[in-house]
């Protein structure tokens, strides 16, 4: 086997048998792994709270040749995110980050999941909690156009003729995008996509920040992610953490004292 010494993060960790954890990291050089650290769960083990959710480090990888799961012989800690336990809204939004990650990231030495996964959990926990959904939905978006799968979004996904910015579309998973309104008229199914909602996809598409005008527009702009991912490169199963996280509602504004 050879050794990996990489910056990773903890999507997530399960028990395995009665001494041993399998945790699932996003690693810079190996892209979304899966390893087994054995005596994990030992009182004085060598690891740790290392595998609090989300926590960053680095981990030391016995990369097995040809199986999926490897060795993870030591992980330093760098830096936990307890702040994204401190509410559901980032709760949720994190874990829908990492299910994402864990699902679609692929084994390769290209670092764009890891980055996309650090950059997303920071913004998620530092955003303002009237933020969080917004930052949630900057960090996936990339992370979808860092697979190459981002919607065309400024011409029609299938006759490729520009589209009006100031127009509402109609928004496609299977044809990949909007579509011209001609287009729209032969292709079944579709949702309408006002053009405020366009422009702010493919400011996030672009990494950069964009507001959300409500709790409504924050619900649907989740749902049109997950049906894009889900028509784009899901495998048929359902992206639960995701769901939750869509079905999310914010929590009461709480009185003012008197």
């Amino acid at each position: 086997m050879s050794i990996l010494a990489t910056d990773a993060i903890v999507l997530h960790a399960f028990d395995y048998r009665e001494t041993s954890r399998i945790v699932r990291l996003a690693t810079r050089d190996a892209g979304v792994v899966s390893a087994i650290a054995r005596g994990a769960r030992r009182p004085k083990s060598k690891f740790g709270s290392a595998f609090d959710l989300f926590t960053s480090g680095v981990a030391q990888l016995a990369m097995h040749p040809t199986g999926d799961l490897h060795a993870l012989n030591a992980f330093d800690t760098t830096r936990t995110r307890p702040q994204l336990g401190a509410s559901l809204g980032r709760f949720g939004a994190a874990e829908a980050l990492s299910e994402v990650c864990m699902r679609f990231g692929q084994e390769d030495d290209s670092g764009r999941v890891f980055e996309a996964a650090e950059r997303a959990l920071d913004k998620i926990g530092q955003a303002a909690p009237e933020q969080v959904a917004e930052a949630a939905m900057a960090g996936l978006w990339h992370f979808v156009a860092g697979l190459g799968f981002a919607p065309s979004l400024d011409a029609c996904a299938s006759c490729h003729a520009p589209l009006d910015a100031e127009a509402p579309v109609t928004f496609h998973h299977r044809a990949g995008g909007a579509l011209c309104p001609a287009c729209a008229r032969r292709a079944a199914g579709g949702r309408t996509l006002p053009a405020v909602a366009r422009a702010t996809i493919a400011t996030w598409l672009d990494g950069r920040d964009a507001a959300i005008a409500d709790d409504a527009s924050a619900r649907a702009h989740r749902r049109l992610l997950r049906e894009f991912l889900e028509e784009h490169v899901g495998d048929g199963r359902a992206l639960r953490a995701f769901v939750s996280w869509e079905e999310l509602r914010p929590a009461p504004a709480k009185a003012a004292p008197r």
